[in-house]
């Protein structure tokens, strides 16, 4: 078709409007076409109409009739307007964004084999240079419909998959569906990370089960949610407007229009924002938004979790800025406090790691002396693109997009274990080693629940307290009987301050002074920022930062525990007990060195005799060990190796003995394995462990070097892997993000096949029985490699299972028959796969949720999401933007899970079986039946059996030594 302007054989050729506007779509089936779309030719300068030759191009490629769906409309009979009827017109400026999504789109089109609808509009305006502009377009697939707009109006509103999409192309706004949920929901997501959802509109009331809405502005000049029968869901009306009044404005003069702050505004025909998304944000606190403290003009403005991963309704937990003395940030479940920064000085907040040194996330606290305080976020360190979300199990992360890898990166998150709030106590601090420890001074108040790791208990002062009153006030004596004596003040470094602070107006060098005149006063602190801070009563939220991070906090103790004269006595004293007993050590260790010689030389006489011809004799059944693939070391280059087995070199330690990271004369690096000798190991039992371990040959098992028996000295030398194990990966919330679904699918994979390989395809039957975290390994790849088998138990012929009055393991992962009865066999290794395989997924500890109210433990949590069909909430937050890919595999390796964890052994696959289905090659799995430990504590268990002797269990993850890299 051609628009004529002028010519001598024919007259005038222009286009007139529709009465109605028709939508003869047609289909294009290649992406071919595109470039001719886009190559739409100019008139002359003195064209009044747009010549479009791009329409007969389309109409020759594909060989087929052409109707375009527009409207048209005479502007003061000059110019001529094409528009797309979908949004109407965009700025001119938007073009280049606007081809780059087409191409996009139509590319995805074409790679999913599916028809692609164009819908051309075109825009001419008469510049100075006579020259016009191609600047609306949009497409969609058989499943996308996006247009290129950025606001809806009352003419323009949202439905099914159509999306709009900021200026920049940053943000997108549309209908949803989270992870494993046929539920729709409104929201807002980055147009580059699809899954991940900074905003929901409906989160309480969804659409179900897939069924249809609208987005629209109401009659009212409301933005209105409503599904297919009318009902509305979401209202912008359901919340106070920006300034605090329910809005009400001409449906025609109103308009909603997503930013590219991620910020959803609501305007009237002034241009006036009378609501925005960003006073009522869900778990994602975004670059410009505000969390309100404290206002005169809107309510109090906070983050609040998704239920679960699947569920974007209000969960249990919460973060705001809390406006007290000094601004704080909290996170809180429920209405109890969760975790807490500490207070704001005016640059960063005491509690948080790493600000003092220089780093700046971004974050800022703001009072306009006005009323209003508030804390916002600007894009940090230089990123451009960078978000702090509340997940839904309490942790608050800052993480950012990484251009180059194409995926976020978490920079920080809390709260760490023992920094949520009151963990230690009263006057107990979370030291660097996620570990409790009562301040200097102090004593737990309850020794028997703190030893078993229970420290809320808090700890109490050794010596009470003398406070001496100032300005003429009497002397209360309460313990210290050194009269006269003021009480002093201990010196902590980087901390993090307790909660409940008291602001004084004294400079620096009298804040210690102001602490003193009160007798309650127990703590104080100066920060240039914030002033002389004081505190009252038990210090509770303490925590031990890093160098550089926090403040110096001052404690209140006895004068006694500071007493030059107590501490002369104190020296005196230990120099008399000292001296006595070195002279009755000296005595003892002198027989025990000549007992110990008298020892060796048998030994020695014992090895080499003809009778004994060492490792070199030791054998199979049936074969010789052969020395090529095992060697024997000696002890001295062994500690060469080793810096003299110097602490620097120490990778870990446990019951058996420490292991070391040492370096040989080739260059090759080893870790070596030096038994203790309390371990109980002697040289028949060692030499039978290392017929044992030297003989397994697989992939996904520790290799053994060789080992050294000298004198007493027994030692085993392995590979060494530069990865730390398993758990330093998937508990820590920075390193989780490097596990991929893959990745960790191979791992579990990995670990499957090793257990089969020890029960069924070696030359010896053998129970691991201590399948742990910790005793995963990985190598350069993430590999997985099982180690660790000073627990281990051969199996011979035809025996399937075994009974002892030893019970070893670690508490969490030992099957209920050998906690209570002393019972083990392979189903008891399957069991502790089972809980490997749920903590691998879910990103969480099974002893993580012993302070939790609903559920005791990991097991007991999955059977509950089991019960209410919502398995796939279990999967840990940084797998879910691999959740919609995977998700089938990981359903079925939730459910695996909890077929190894069932309470009955008999009932729980073996490993052929448990391998078999990780494959698919076993297609229907059994339902499973409840697990273990749903119904009581482990301690329950551990009661009823005390008979047994559980010297080698644990309950902290450290039965024995895990070799892992420093």
């Amino acid at each position: 078709m051609r628009l004529i302007a002028n010519s001598k054989r024919q007259s005038k050729v222009q286009l007139t409007s529709w009465k109605i506007i028709a939508k003869p779509p047609f289909t294009i089936s290649s992406v071919e076409v595109i470039p001719h779309v886009l190559s739409a030719c100019l008139g002359t300068p003195s064209s009044k109409y747009l010549y479009i030759d791009g329409i007969r191009t389309i109409g020759r490629v594909l060989g087929q009739s052409i109707a375009l769906d527009y409207y048209v409309r005479q502007v003061d009979g000059m110019v001529v307007e094409f528009t797309d009827i979908n949004c109407g017109m965009e700025a001119i400026g938007k073009f280049k964004m606007q081809r780059k999504k087409l191409f996009q789109l139509v590319g995805k089109a074409n790679s999913n084999l599916a028809n692609v609808i164009l819908k051309l509009g075109l825009f001419e305006r008469n510049f100075n240079s006579g020259k016009a502009s191609l600047t609306k377009f949009a497409t969609a697939t058989a499943t996308t419909t996006t247009t290129t707009t950025d606001s809806i109006t009352f003419n323009c509103s949202i439905k099914g998959s159509q999306t709009i999409i900021s200026n920049r192309s940053i943000f997108e706004l549309g209908f949803f569906s989270p992870v494993n949920s046929t539920n729709r929901y409104v929201g807002i997501w980055y147009s580059f990370s699809p899954n991940v959802v900074v905003w929901v509109a409906n989160r309480d009331k969804p659409l179900r089960d897939n069924s249809n809405g609208i987005l629209k502005i109401s009659m009212d000049g409301n933005l209105v949610l409503s599904d297919a029968k009318g009902q509305v869901l979401w209202s912008s009306s359901n919340t106070t407007t920006s300034s605090g009044t329910t809005m009400v404005s001409n449906n025609s003069s109103t308009s909603a229009q997503l930013l590219d702050t991620g910020n959803l505004v609501l305007k009237d025909f002034q241009g006036t924002t009378i609501w925005e998304s960003f006073l009522h944000p869900c778990d994602t606190f975004l670059p410009k938004m505000r969390l309100i403290a404290t206002s005169k003009q809107h309510s109090k403005v906070k983050l609040t979790s998704w239920k679960s991963i699947s569920d974007p309704s209000i969960g249990s937990f919460s973060a705001s800025l809390e406006s007290r003395n000094v601004p704080e940030g909290f996170i809180w479940k429920g209405d109890r406090p969760y975790w807490r920064n500490g207070p704001w000085n005016g640059q960063y907040f005491l509690g948080t790691v790493g600000l003092k040194l220089g780093y700046h996330d971004g974050l800022m606290v703001v009072d306009n002396k006005e009323g209003t305080v508030y804390g916002t976020f600007d894009y940090g360190h230089n990123f451009t693109i960078s978000r702090h979300v509340l997940n839904w199990q309490g942790q608050l992360a800052l993480s950012y997009w990484s251009s180059e890898k194409k995926k976020w990166e978490i920079l920080r998150s809390a709260p760490k274990s023992c920094g949520v709030y009151g963990t230690c106590g009263a006057f107990g601090s979370c030291s660097s080693l996620s570990e409790c420890r009562c301040l200097r001074g102090f004593e737990p108040s309850n020794i028997q629940e703190w030893n078993r790791g229970n420290w809320t208990s808090g700890c109490i002062r050794r010596t009470p307290l003398q406070c001496v009153r100032l300005n003429n006030s009497t002397t209360t004596s309460t313990g210290d009987k050194e009269s006269g004596k003021d009480d002093a003040f201990m010196k902590l470094k980087a901390m993090k301050v307790p909660d409940f602070m008291i602001l004084a107006s004294a400079p620096q060098e009298n804040c210690q002074e102001e602490c003193l005149k009160n007798c309650s006063c127990a703590a104080y602190a100066f920060d240039i920022g914030i002033g002389c801070m004081l505190w009252s009563g038990n210090l509770i939220d303490l925590q031990q930062l890093p160098k550089g991070s926090g403040t110096d906090l001052y404690i209140r103790l006895a004068y006694s525990e500071f007493s030059e004269r107590k501490q002369l006595a104190e020296i005196i004293t230990i120099a008399v007990t000292v001296g006595t007993f070195i002279i009755a050590a000296g005595v003892y260790f002198l027989y025990i060195w000549n007992y110990k010689q008298k020892v060796r030389k048998r030994k020695g006489k014992e090895m080499h005799s003809p009778g004994f011809k060492g490792i070199e004799s030791l054998k199979f059944p049936g074969e010789v060990l052969k020395q090529k693939e095992f060697q024997l070391f000696n002890f001295e280059k062994l500690a060469m190796a080793t810096n003299n087995f110097h602490s620097d070199t120490m990778l870990g330690q446990g019951g058996f003995g420490q292991v070391y990271r040492g370096k040989l004369e080739d260059g090759q690096e080893i870790a070596i394995k030096r038994l203790s000798r309390a371990s109980g190991q002697g040289l028949i039992e060692f030499t039978n462990e290392v017929e044992v371990i030297s003989e397994l040959q697989h992939r996904n098992l520790i290799k053994l070097l060789g080992c050294c028996v000298d004198g007493e000295e027994k030692i085993l030398i392995y590979e060494y892997l530069p990865n730390k194990s398993l758990d330093a990966f998937v508990f820590d919330p920075l390193k989780k993000e490097l596990l991929d679904w893959r990745k960790r699918f191979n791992i579990i994979e990995g670990i499957g096949r090793g257990l089969l390989y020890l029960h069924r395809d070696s030359r010896l039957k053998i129970i691991h029985r201590d399948l742990k975290p910790s005793n995963i390994l990985l190598d350069e790849e993430l590999n997985p490699k099982i180690s660790d088998f000073g627990m281990a138990k051969i199996f011979q012929g035809n025996e399937d299972h075994a009974n002892t009055r030893r019970v070893v393991g670690t508490y969490g992962y030992m099957s209920p028959e050998y906690v209570i009865e002393g019972l083990f066999s392979e189903k008891s290794d399957v069991f502790s796969f089972g809980v490997l395989l749920l903590e691998i997924i879910s990103g969480r500890r099974n002893s993580s949720f012993h302070h939790d109210e609903e559920s005791s433990s990991l097991l007991k949590f999955a059977w509950k999401l089991w019960n209410e069909n919502n398995i796939i909430a279990l999967t840990d937050p940084a797998l879910s933007s691999c959740n919609r890919n995977y998700e089938n595999e990981i359903m079925r390796c939730l459910q695996v899970g909890l077929l190894c964890v069932q309470e009955s052994a008999r009932s729980r696959p073996s490993m052929p079986s448990v391998v078999s289905m990780l494959n698919s090659e076993i297609v229907d799995l059994p339902t499973p039946n409840k697990p273990a430990f749903t119904e009581r504590h482990i301690g329950s268990y551990t009661d009823s059996s005390s008979q047994l002797n559980r010297e080698k269990c644990s309950i902290n993850n450290a039965s024995i030594t895990a070799i892992d890299g420093r």
